[in-house]
């Protein structure tokens, strides 16, 4: 007998971002990228849009990298001290869709670098590639009040996405983002309900919801990634019900979050039973980037290259198999 073909339809969805500026636009970005504007659960084109393609980010540090495993670090040895050359190699080398720029050194107890310092990085950053950049402070919320509003100043015009804001600390960046016309990472841990006010918060400063995309904390493979898992599923839940506070796209922190596992740090050979420790990371990072995909991630924010492109390769799959199905 023919099974019949049961699909659930929704009314609303996911907010579109767009990220970038060309110059037509007032920016000097090469491209522009837009996230968001599902009107279904992931992956499920019979029962609606499937919106916008996810994207790879990829990280650039400002300071060189500490306690990052020997396999990972290896990649970038020749560009460590050079952010605008790392970011290169990343778009250009490994197909990077955006380059997140993470304010490492700005934190007191990481390097204390000065607003000028920071700005010097964001600037050269800029001039090197032609990607919508992504800005990630240092979470140390006294100096990222003062570097962050001379990085917003300086990418005024280029569209980008700047952050993090929380529910204790989004007043100063969320004016500065409003004045020079950025969008805007608002931060909150596993928690639907903070992740909700954190959005109302910033809103009701006159922030607008089209220019908002949600980070929760991530977790990777074997910490906390279902429960991070069901925490985007119901995110995405309420957005299809009509949640206009819960409607925006999402970033996740993949390349950190798998890197610092004992999984990806632990030497071959101090535990050759678990195998080649540079394959072992870049399946930890790769495995927690498909599941947060599947669980309707927006943008992946990762580290080793081999992951990044087999995740690209993964989400060419997936991006055919929508077209095939809807």
């Amino acid at each position: 007998m023919d099974l019949p073909t049961v699909t659930e339809q929704w009314n609303t969805g996911v907010t579109e971002v767009t990220l970038g500026a060309t110059q037509a636009e007032g920016g000097t970005r090469s491209t522009t990228v837009t996230i968001g504007g599902e009107r279904t659960v992931p992956y499920m084109a019979m029962d609606g849009q499937v919106g916008n393609r996810p994207l790879v980010a990829m990280d650039v540090l400002d300071v060189e990298p500490v306690n990052w495993p020997d396999p990972l670090l290896a990649q970038y040895r020749d560009v460590v001290g050079d952010p605008g050359a790392w970011a290169r190699k990343c778009v250009e080398e490994w197909g990077a869709d955006l380059v997140c720029i993470k304010l490492e050194g700005v934190a007191k107890d990481r390097g204390d670098k000065s607003p000028e310092e920071a700005v010097a990085v964001v600037r050269s950053v800029a001039e090197a590639v032609g990607v919508p950049l992504i800005v990630w402070g240092s979470e140390d919320w006294e100096k990222d009040n003062v570097v962050m509003p001379k990085v917003s100043e300086a990418l005024e015009g280029e569209n980008a996405l700047l952050g993090v804001v929380t529910g204790d600390n989004y007043k100063t960046l969320t004016a500065v983002c409003i004045a020079d016309g950025h969008a805007l990472i608002a931060l909150a841990p596993l928690d639907i309900n903070i992740a909700k006010q954190v959005n109302i918060l910033v809103s009701d400063m006159g922030f607008p919801l089209e220019r908002i995309v949600m980070y929760q904390t991530t977790g990777a493979l074997g910490y906390g990634i279902e429960y991070a898992y069901s925490i985007q599923e119901r995110e995405r839940l309420a957005a299809l019900g009509g949640d206009k506070m819960m409607a925006m796209p999402v970033i996740c922190d993949v390349g950190y979050e798998a890197w610092r596992s004992k999984e990806a740090k632990t030497a071959t050979e101090e535990s050759p039973a678990w195998g080649d420790q540079e394959e072992r990371g870049i399946l930890w990072e790769g495995t927690t980037a498909a599941a947060l995909l599947q669980a309707g991630c927006d943008i992946v924010r990762m580290r080793h290259p081999e992951a990044v492109a087999s995740v690209k390769r993964l989400i060419d799959e997936l991006s055919a198999a929508q077209t095939a199905g809807a």
